[in-house]
């Protein structure tokens, strides 16, 4: 393990002629512009270019074309006419097989994991944002050449692609096999803190954008090392091990290796508010909360007990199931997605698996990384299993027809999103919770075998529900259909409670929170102000709605002020009804609230410590 602050430079690959190229240039960080001067090598008389208008992993229509302007084709040095069919496709008369050169600009400034971004600190984006296809070379070489930034001294680059020719700071040439490839590598620039370690001879990169002084790059590395190397054994364990045996008895370039790809890159970007991240093939694009990094010991200021912030976690967390999709999306992926269509929403009911079942895994796994306990592990499920509950949508859509919505419901949420519809990764995380909890009861397997089942059967490509179904039946002894009918394609409650405690873990209960009670989400910020209001609970009884500002409670006659919900039970005393004074539209209203009777949340703890340690320890 090692970190450095400059980069090393990348083993060079031979790269063959390319279909396409293009060439990146930041002219002025400060207009957020990239330029691109694109090269078709052989174009057809009639040629067609298009721009994505989604990326893979994040299932909405993002209209990326809303940001290219100044789009340009010449052939032989001279400009020629350039028509646009769509939002996001144009069509070039030209002379066959005479190259044809495209030049225009891209606007980025979207902090996002998505698209693309470029400032005077930092400059970001995905191939997706930047790179428009040739559809009828897509499947043909691309090569992508990254000009050093006008005006900068320490920046450097970090990407997926492989090189081709790059300088010391990693700008240059880079090719890709084809474009799906080109544009599932991120490009992160700028002044980044950069460390590596190693995992099973494959080399991985970590680049931290915007960290502060307190950083604590050491200890990011060897956690994130500690699940990089919990997720190879997760996918490869005895293949790993007949890797290790052969490599060391003889050359390891013989002895091929079971990890799908031969490196890996992190880009996190830490920001004052964000949390988020994107998969891809061998690397992945990550936003933190800055305050979420890990932090030096304090040396300065009175001396404290050194406390990692519980942000933290989160972290590590996101990096867990990022890292996950690796395997699970990127490479066995749902059978609808095996070709992108890049124009147009590409559906599939089986999101609650990709999506769900890295879900279940992320935590999980941190727990066999070592990185956190018993007890911090099941305060996590604790609150997976408390957002499901909590949401009345449960009850209207089932978790597959989630995965199928998630174009138009789950990207495009509003003030009913938690009545109507359901998380397809908390509730497919409770999925594949039940489904290992079942397996493991019964005898005869478990859900990590399943999941390596499921890589061997689809060889790590395209599935459907009924390979799983297929595995479930060869590992389980049964077929699962009737469960999978039950958790995923009704909406009814799954048997989580009742799988937990055949596995030695304690289902308590605790009253709930103020707002769960009266069935409200709320911001309280400058004020209180209702978000949403859940359907059945108090609060829509009373008449409240999406939008108001509550203002004051009045009880036994007389008015309070209220700033947070939990000022409603300094001031209720032993009321059961209240009136409330809200604002909407600026006009003052008075609601009369009953007090619901208190609701009550889960909380985990092991109570058989052997049998809670067998399904964690994934024995």
């Amino acid at each position: 393990m090692k970190t450095s602050s400059k980069s090393s430079k990348s083993l060079a690959t031979a790269a063959p002629a390319s279909a396409v190229h293009y060439r990146i240039e930041v002219p002025d960080v400060h207009s957020h512009l990239f330029t691109v001067q694109m090269t078709v090598a052989s174009p057809a008389s009639t040629q067609t270019l298009r721009l994505p208008a989604w990326i893979p992993g994040s299932y909405l229509l993002r209209e990326f074309a809303k940001h290219l302007q100044q789009l340009e084709c010449r052939q032989g040095g001279k400009r020629i006419p350039v028509t646009q069919l769509d939002k996001a496709t144009w069509q070039v008369s030209c002379r066959a097989g005479l190259p044809l050169e495209v030049s225009y600009e891209v606007y980025a400034f979207d902090a996002s994991v998505r698209t693309a971004w470029l400032d005077a600190q930092r400059g970001f984006f995905n191939g997706t944002s930047l790179c428009l296809q040739v559809p009828e070379a897509a499947a043909e070489p691309h090569t992508l050449d990254i000009a050093p930034v006008s005006g900068t001294t320490d920046w450097q680059l970090a990407t997926g692609l492989s090189a081709v020719t790059i300088d010391k700071a990693g700008f240059g040439l880079y090719h890709a096999p084809d474009y799906d490839t080109l544009v599932d590598c991120p490009v992160e620039m700028g002044p980044f803190w950069s460390g590596s370690f190693e995992v099973f001879g494959i080399p991985h990169r970590f680049v931290v954008a915007g960290a502060p002084p307190s950083f604590d790059g050491e200890l990011l590395l060897a956690d994130t090392r500690a699940i990089c190397e919990a997720e190879m054994r997760f996918w490869h364990g005895s293949a790993l091990e007949q890797y290790q045996k052969d490599s060391s008895s003889r050359n390891k370039d013989e002895a091929p290796s079971p990890i799908p790809f031969k490196n890996y890159v992190f880009m996190l970007a830490a920001v004052h508010d964000g949390y988020g991240g994107l998969e891809h093939k061998n690397s992945t694009a990550l936003i933190c909360n800055r305050k979420d990094l890990p932090r030096l010991p304090r040396t300065t200021l009175a001396p404290t007990t050194h406390k990692q912030p519980e942000g933290y976690t989160t972290l590590l967390g996101l990096i867990s199931h990022e890292y996950f999709h690796t395997w699970n999306v990127k490479r066995l992926r749902p059978a609808e997605l095996a070709t992108y269509d890049y124009r147009a929403e590409n559906y599939t009911e089986l999101l609650w698996f990709f999506e769900g079942f890295t879900s279940y895994y992320d935590d999980l796994l941190l727990r066999r990384a070592k990185r956190i306990d018993n007890a911090a592990y099941l305060k996590l499920l604790s609150k997976t299993i408390n957002q499901v509950q909590q949401t009345p949508g449960r009850l209207v859509q089932s978790v597959a027809q989630s995965s199928f919505d998630a174009w138009v419901k789950y990207y495009r949420q509003d003030e009913n999103t938690a009545n109507a519809t359901v998380s397809y990764y908390t509730k497919g995380s409770l999925v594949g919770l039940c489904l290992d909890l079942t397996l493991r009861a019964e005898g005869k397997t478990h859900l990590d075998a399943v999941m390596r089942g499921l890589w061997t059967r689809c060889a790590g490509g395209p599935m459907t529900e009924a390979d799983l179904l297929a595995v479930l039946q060869d590992l389980g002894g049964r077929s699962f259909a009737k469960d999978l009918a039950r958790w995923v394609h009704s909406t009814k409650d799954l048997p989580v409670p009742e799988l937990l405690e055949q596995h030695g873990v304690q289902v308590n209960r605790e009253p709930d929170q103020a707002a769960q009670q009266l069935g409200l989400r709320v911001k309280e910020s400058g004020g209180l102000f209702i978000q949403q209001v859940l359907r059945g609970g108090a609060a829509e009884k009373a008449g409240f709605a999406a939008g108001d500002e509550w203002l004051a409670v009045q009880t036994e006659g007389m008015p309070w002020r209220m700033q947070a919900l939990d000022d409603l039970m300094l001031y209720a005393g032993k009321a059961k009804k209240v009136t409330a004074l809200v604002s909407r539209d600026k006009r003052l209203m008075q609601l009369t609230l009953t007090l619901p009777a208190p609701t009550q949340a889960v909380r985990l703890s092991v109570r058989d410590a052997a049998a809670a340690n067998r399904w964690l320890d994934g024995a």
